[in-house]
């Protein structure tokens, strides 16, 4: 019988701690066939998270290593600059990427770092309680934010990848989404592409992935990929912000 569905190599057999619903899974999926089309299982080496994320290195079939909060794009830069014909990529929340590891990424994608990070997006802290996070949408309630996130005391929730986008160092920038399965398609030839940028010795890349969290959400996992694509899509708008040919 003809196989025409199967398990990626690029990921293990265990079986993943994410809530039903949950598009992680979806975006682990991704990451490990872009690995294997480019042929680079073998020769990669990721760095997994604190948050939701943070048992990855049991889900990637590569060798994987563990970072502080928020200091993935930190280690992973160590580990390129002594091992540089490895491919290093870091597997980041919003929590951590854009919280407390924001000095972290910026200064990797500054000094154009030859990493690759995929940078997912839920707006909310996912693993510890569903506390706003600098994602979080203007009156989107947390536990942090009862009453709904407010300009006047939170700001605007923060955009990384059009801040990246602004920093010769970053090569590649872009927004993806895994609510549909055109959505899903996009985001795999961004991960694709981002991780040729750091093949052919370019620089930093980053691919911004919109992904739910209906448990934190208080959702159902219809209702959270319809929310993702009504509230968050329209300000966090989908799309390539920079290319290699474009940042020079």
């Amino acid at each position: 019988m003809a196989v025409i569905f199967e398990r990626t190599k690029g990921l293990t057999e265990v079986e993943t701690h994410y809530c039903p619903g949950c598009t992680h899974g979806i975006i682990h999926r991704l990451v490990g066939e872009a690995m294997v089309e480019l042929g680079i299982l073998d020769n990669a080496i990721g760095v997994a998270p604190v948050g939701c994320s943070v048992f990855a290195y049991e889900y990637f079939n590569c060798d994987m290593h563990e970072a502080a909060h928020g200091r993935a794009p930190a280690v992973a830069t160590g580990i390129k600059r002594v091992h540089p014909d490895n491919f290093v990529f870091t597997y980041q929340g919003d929590g951590d990427l854009a919280s407390i590891g924001t000095a972290e990424i910026v200064h990797a994608a500054h000094r154009g770092e030859k990493i690759s990070t995929i940078f997912v997006n839920n707006a909310i802290y996912g693993m510890t309680g569903g506390q706003m996070a600098p994602t979080t949408l203007i009156g989107q309630k947390t536990t942090t934010s009862p009453q709904g996130r407010t300009v006047e005391h939170s700001g605007m929730p923060i955009r990384m990848s059009e801040l990246l986008a602004t920093i010769d160092g970053a090569k590649f920038v872009e927004r993806v989404a895994v609510n549909t399965p055109g959505n899903i398609r996009k985001a795999k030839r961004a991960i694709i592409e981002a991780f040729k940028v750091q093949l052919e010795g370019k620089g930093f890349g980053i691919v911004e992935v919109l992904s739910t969290c209906p448990t934190n959400w208080g959702m159902t996992a219809p209702e959270s990929m319809k929310w993702l694509a009504d509230n968050m899509i329209p300000y966090y708008p989908l799309g390539n912000f920079r290319r290699p040919e474009e940042a020079e």
